[in-house]
């Protein structure tokens, strides 16, 4: 009976024991199975930081871009930086200036003194002989702004004529007769000089009509004041 009292105490003993041991392990997996607890603390702290990485983006304002418009008769004065020449030049080619005075509207500077100019050469006439002096005209077609944009204006032509050169034809008929002269009076006599002098002076007539008269140039440096036909509007 005893024997029996013992062996069950050793069972009831023995369950506990195996109970025990497998809550044990339960509380273990679930321990290691269970997420860590969130920190809190840090995660505000976090929170109420602003990330470097964000800045706000600052849009820089546009410049204001302001036409500006030049009415007929504003002045350009510029300055030639080649010599044209009715003898080398033709119409169509163009030229190069330079604005020589500041083109100024309302008190405001509009084109700097310095600003590159283009021209043409409007026509060119080599002249007649004698009778008809050369000419060449020319006008402006477009300035530079100071932010190298290109803006195409329309002048009004200037004309230049060549010099005129009567006194140097009268001189060059001069000397024809007084050679023809001469000669007549060396084989005719005084009827014979009248004679050659008459026959000098057509020849050198013909020797004028076979020349053409100067050419008509404008010179390197030359200054040169147009104005506006139209009015023009840019931006600058």
């Amino acid at each position: 009976m005893r024997t029996k009292t013992f062996l069950g105490l050793g069972l009831t003993v023995a369950m506990v024991l195996i109970q025990a041991a497998c809550g044990t392990k339960d509380r273990t997996q679930n321990a290691a199975s269970s997420p860590a607890p969130a920190d809190t603390a840090g995660n505000t702290a976090a929170s109420t930081r602003s990330p470097a990485a964000i800045t706000p983006e600052v849009t820089k304002p546009k410049p204001l871009v302001i036409p500006i418009t030049l009415p007929a008769g504003t002045r350009f004065v510029v300055r030639t930086t080649n010599a044209m020449s009715s003898k080398t030049q033709a119409a169509g080619q163009s030229f190069s200036a330079y604005l020589e005075q500041p083109v100024v509207r309302a008190g405001q500077q509009i084109v700097d003194k310095g600003a590159e100019i283009e021209g043409v050469i409007v026509s060119t006439d080599r002249g007649g002989r004698v009778k008809g002096r050369a000419s060449l005209s020319v006008q402006l077609t477009s300035f530079h702004t100071a932010g190298g944009a290109t803006v195409k204006i329309v002048t009004n032509t200037l004309g230049y004529s060549a010099r005129a050169t009567k006194g140097k034809d009268a001189a060059k008929i001069g000397i024809g007769a007084g050679i023809g002269a001469a000669l007549g009076a060396i084989f005719g006599g005084g009827k014979g000089a009248a004679i050659g002098a008459a026959a000098g002076g057509g020849g050198g007539t013909g020797l004028v009509l076979a020349t053409r008269g100067a050419a008509a140039v404008i010179p390197s440096e030359t200054v040169l004041s147009f104005a506006l036909k139209v009015p023009v509007t840019f931006v600058n």
